[in-house]
C-alpha cells in the first residue's frame, strides 16, 4: 500500500514534511480524486501554520503519488484539485 514511500525522491524530503505527507496519505487511502481536495488543503494549511512550505518539486511528487493507480477520470479530478489549491495558495494562506 505504501510503495510510494520507497520512491527515491522521498528520501530527500524533510522528515517533518514526510510525516505530514504520510498523515495525508493515510487519510486519502481509498478516496476518489474529488475527495482528496479537503485533505490536501488541510495538509497545506497545517504545514503553513508550522512555517513549513512545500517546494514545487515536492508538490509535483505528491500529486504523482496521488495519481498512481487512479482512473483517467480520477486523475482529472486530482488535476482540478491541484488547480484549486494553486489558486488558493496564490491568494495567500
Amino acid at each position: 500500500m505504501n510503495e510510494w514511500m520507497n520512491h527515491p525522491a522521498m528520501k530527500n524530503i524533510d522528515p517533518v514534511k514526510l510525516k505530514l505527507i504520510q498523515t495525508a496519505a493515510a487519510q486519502t487511502a481509498g478516496k476518489s480524486g474529488a475527495a482528496l481536495a479537503p485533505v490536501m488543503m488541510a495538509l497545506i494549511t497545517n504545514a503553513n501554520k508550522r512555517g513549513i512550505q512545500f517546494s514545487p518539486e515536492e508538490v509535483s511528487l505528491i500529486i504523482s503519488i496521488l495519481k498512481e493507480g487512479k482512473s483517467q477520470e480520477e486523475q482529472d479530478h486530482i488535476e482540478q484539485m491541484v488547480n484549486m489549491i494553486t489558486t488558493y495558495m496564490k491568494k495567500g494562506v
